[in-house]
């Protein structure tokens, strides 16, 4: 899945909508392609697995990366010196309440998408064929901050989504990633979680999908 052009208003999406996706499972995320002068948007694990993992399946999670202290962390250093990704998506669910009895809420932007704040890496299966196209796995995870106040009765942490204006910054791989650089990033996305509205929604199963699952209940 490849788009081309700087312009990602110009592109057709060729992915089928998901509703539910869960770590681990495929995201979509554009980078930034310096050879080839082009945003590309591509199918990624979500869960970032370093380079020198023996397994895609890592030990700990890595869905997630926090931004506080980002580059004391091995597994984010090296990714946010150049690897840096947007994760669109048209919402997310937080869960509110007690195990058992746990309320979702669909969290989304008055309109258009949300462009999340990402890192990437590729990993190696070196039981793989030099060949094999599956030798070769991109990998991504998001990265959440201390939550706005607008949010504050859901989580206590959330996605940094990032306005448009700051993509191409966050993604130019000439520009070194450092802890300054997340901090901005950090700065840029209080005026975009607060202006998210959210929702509640029925409950549902880890296999549900569809577009009835962000339907308002009262």
């Amino acid at each position: 899945m490849t788009s081309t052009g700087r312009n990602h208003n110009d592109w057709t999406p060729d992915w089928a909508g998901r509703w539910n996706i869960k770590p681990t499972q495929q995201i979509a995320v554009i980078l930034d392609d310096a050879k080839a002068d082009e945003l590309r948007v591509e199918p990624a694990h979500w869960s970032l697995v370093p380079p020198w993992s023996d397994s895609l399946r890592t030990k700990f999670p890595t869905f997630n990366a926090r931004t506080e202290g980002i580059t004391s962390k091995p597994t984010w250093k090296g990714p946010l010196k150049s690897k840096r990704c947007i994760v669109p998506a048209s919402g997310y669910y937080e869960w509110t309440g007690e195990k058992g009895a746990k309320t979702p809420w669909w969290i989304q932007p008055a309109e258009g998408i949300i462009g999340f704040a990402g890192l990437y890496s590729w990993w190696q299966d070196k039981n793989l064929a030099d060949d094999d196209p599956a030798r070769w796995s991109l990998t991504a995870t998001m990265l959440t901050m201390p939550t706005v106040d607008h949010l504050a009765s859901i989580h206590d942490r959330n996605p940094v989504a990032l306005p448009e204006t700051f993509w191409e910054q966050w993604m130019d791989p000439g520009i070194t990633g450092n802890q300054d650089l997340v901090d901005e990033a950090v700065n840029a996305s209080q005026g975009e979680m607060e202006a998210l509205g959210y929702h509640r929604v029925m409950p549902f199963k880890a296999s549900d999908d569809g577009p009835q699952m962000t339907a308002p209940v009262d």
